[in-house]
């Protein structure tokens, strides 16, 4: 036993934490959907209030703890000044907080009918996972690539050797009877603009990542595009691939409501978020993570989160059954998908190092990523049936499959009126378009949100 291993077998005792992973697959899928909010507080008060409401709600929920920022980049002394002088903080200090304070937050709350996962965004997370393993929650997100390009300028070589040491860290929780569990964040990669084969491809290596270095629970992250068909020919090839190359059954998909501009009506909101549940429900992924009407406009209060996911929850019970994946042979996404993670497997045996040079040699390549270590020549577009495009494949290992994939030109005003597209779309649709279910229930929840009042603290950390 690793020494980490008995440090964790002398901590205080807590109760053992429900598999995170087995939870969700029991609770969502075949028409179920468990609902998740975007929720980080930088007060414990506040912070279990939010779990609380969260766990109350009409809903088959899971709780959220999202870090503040300055944790984030492991900037901890910007934290203890901002506690020592009152400084509101975006999100949950869970390093500088200390054990006692966050076992006191989720005393009587977290319980097997109630997990609650970590998100955070780091590159750098070695002190993240260290209160994690203290405080025996096991369950949190990210990845090598996806907690790394987007969000900053840690080299990926250093964000890769983080993680990979991190996840080794993180599996020795088996050793003492607790299933850790990670979720992909590579299926939302930039938020939105993002063809749908990139997303994919990326959360099946991070995912592979993950089971590299002894995780056996795990969740595939998909992000909510511009196309319902196109994204649900996406959930279909990401749940292929899973399964086909992931070395567990302990794996589910997770629904990232629409990342990018959202819609600043409310009917505009709920119409999008209703179309990321029923995304959810038709594709049998078991989890979705939800996004409030108040998204265009300021921070949702906890009162509106648990809206968001209410209404969530009574879509998903209305919505489609799942349905069946009817492409003839391979779809587009799954050719393409499968040829990125190809290219990127045959690179090197080692995925550390596969991955580090796939980005080098362009065979990953984030359109509009500005980070050094993504070359940039990859560009996309949104198509006249709202389906996200190649305009430009650079060196991806696409040539064959991708059409003109070097011919279009994209203009700044063309990139401009792409990134509203969705926006657009949903605001410039009267009520009356949707259907009259959807219809009833977005007038329903807009009058029970009016009624609502805000909480103290409604601050959220970023957009993972």
């Amino acid at each position: 036993m690793t020494s980490l291993a008995r440090s964790v077998r002398r901590a205080p005792h807590r109760d053992r934490p429900v598999d995170f992973g087995a939870f969700v697959r029991r609770a969502g899928g075949e028409g179920g959907l468990v609902v998740q909010p975007r929720m980080g507080f930088g007060e414990p008060a506040p912070m279990r209030a939010g779990l609380a409401a969260t766990k109350a709600a009409d809903a088959t929920t899971v709780g959220t703890i999202t870090l503040d920022s300055f944790t984030r980049v492991g900037a901890l002394q910007s934290v203890e000044e901002a506690l020592r002088h009152g400084v509101a903080l975006n999100g949950y200090p869970i390093v500088n907080y200390g054990t006692e304070v966050t076992d006191a937050v989720l005393d009587g709350i977290r319980d097997d009918f109630f997990p609650v996962q970590v998100r955070h965004g780091s590159a750098v997370p070695g002190d993240i996972f260290d209160r994690l393993i203290e405080l025996r929650i096991n369950a949190t997100e990210g990845g090598p690539v996806s907690y790394c390009l987007p969000y900053g300028r840690t080299p990926l070589a250093d964000s890769i050797r983080n993680w990979a040491e991190c996840t080794e860290r993180f599996s020795t929780l088996r050793a003492v009877g607790i299933e850790p569990h990670l979720e992909t964040f590579g299926g939302c990669m930039m938020g939105q603009l993002c063809p749908p084969s990139m997303l994919v491809a990326l959360s099946v290596l991070e995912a592979m990542f993950f089971c590299c270095y002894g995780v056996r629970s795990v969740s595939l992250s998909y992000a909510q595009q511009t196309s319902m068909s196109q994204d649900i020919e996406a959930v279909f090839a990401l749940r292929r691939l899973a399964a086909e190359m992931l070395p567990t059954d302990n794996w589910h998909v997770v629904i990232y409501a629409y990342m990018g501009v959202y819609p600043m009506t409310d009917h505009g909101a709920y119409g999008l978020l209703g179309q990321g549940a029923e995304l959810a429900v038709r594709t049998g992924s078991e989890r979705i993570i939800v996004k409030t009407v108040a998204e265009s406009r300021r921070i949702p209060t906890i009162e509106e989160n648990v809206a968001a996911l209410e209404y969530a929850g009574q879509v998903a019970r209305g919505g489609r059954r799942p349905a069946t994946d009817t492409t003839d042979g391979d779809s587009q996404t799954y050719q393409e998908a499968r040829a990125l993670i190809d290219a990127v497997l045959n690179l090197d045996l080692d995925l550390s190092r596969a991955l580090l040079l796939a980005f080098r040699r362009g065979y990953l390549d984030i359109p509009y990523c500005l980070h050094p270590d993504n070359r940039g020549h990859a560009r996309s577009y949104i198509d006249g049936a709202g389906r996200l495009r190649w305009a430009d494949i650079g060196s991806l290992p696409l040539t064959g499959l991708v059409k003109g994939g070097h011919s279009r030109r994209v203009t700044s005003s063309g990139l401009l009126a792409d990134l509203s597209y969705v926006r657009r779309k949903f605001d410039e649709s009267p009520p009356e378009v949707l259907g009259s279910t959807e219809r009833q229930r977005a007038t329903a929840w807009d009058a029970r949100t009016s009624l609502q009042g805000p909480t103290k603290d409604g601050a959220r950390a970023h957009e993972n």
